[in-house]
């Protein structure tokens, strides 16, 4: 079950990938040019996210030293959510709030920007390799160390200065300095990126001290 997540994550991940590659580079403007990937690709994203919820609760579930809880009970669930709760909340934000804003209410206006959204998901395959590799006991290979080089990177590419760029983007296309963006949009867009990247900055520190645990590590310390 767990292998199989990642891998259907990994798919997922590429897919949106491509997909928002594909929108802002056929997005000259980026206010005004549309593309269609970035409306119908929204709605496989939807039913990924509630399915990626329910399998990351499973996965809690099966991983629960607790065997006295019932799959679907209540303290199975409460449990979930008190270990996963801002990944819980993340997705729920990006179906709750995200969606209705990509498919309804820009109106015409911001292809690109979903586009750039969309390429936010290129770290998760690595992410997702990672994870694999630690349940088979192979955190101590070249490969993990590689990995985890990969995982810095492009989630720090792709998850963290994909906001720099975007307002970046548009200051270029408006003829104003990047700092002058933030204020000639308007507050809503500000809060939702603001509502973006505070998890992904929280999750990045996690991901440093991780590599740091990871290449730190002496072999002395390796062996113990």
């Amino acid at each position: 079950l767990f292998v199989n997540f990642r891998v259907v994550s990994s798919v997922q991940a590429m897919m949106a990938t491509v997909s928002g590659i594909i929108v802002v580079l056929n997005c000259k403007d980026v206010v005004h040019d549309r593309y269609w990937l970035a409306v119908e690709y929204v709605w496989v994203v939807v039913p990924y996210m509630i399915y990626d919820v329910y399998v990351m609760y499973l996965c809690h579930w099966h991983k629960s030293k607790d065997t006295s809880e019932k799959k679907h009970s209540l303290a199975s669930v409460r449990s979930f959510l008190e270990k996963d709760r801002l990944m819980v909340t993340h997705h729920l934000f990006i179906l709750i709030v995200l969606t209705p804003v990509a498919q309804y209410l820009r109106g015409e206006l911001g292809d690109f920007f979903v586009g750039c959204i969309f390429v936010a998901e290129l770290s998760t395959p690595f992410v997702s390799l990672g994870k694999i590799l630690m349940q088979l006991k192979m955190q101590d290979t070249l490969l993990h160390k590689v990995n985890g080089i990969l995982i810095l990177v492009t989630f720090f590419l792709c998850r963290i200065l994909l906001f720099p760029f975007m307002y970046g983007a548009y200051a270029r296309q408006v003829g104003i300095p990047l700092y002058m963006a933030p204020f000639h949009i308007p507050v809503h867009c500000n809060v939702a990126n603001a509502s973006l990247i505070a998890p992904q900055l929280y999750w990045f520190v996690l991901i440093c001290k991780k590599a740091v645990r990871l290449y730190g590590r002496s072999p002395a310390d390796k062996n113990r």
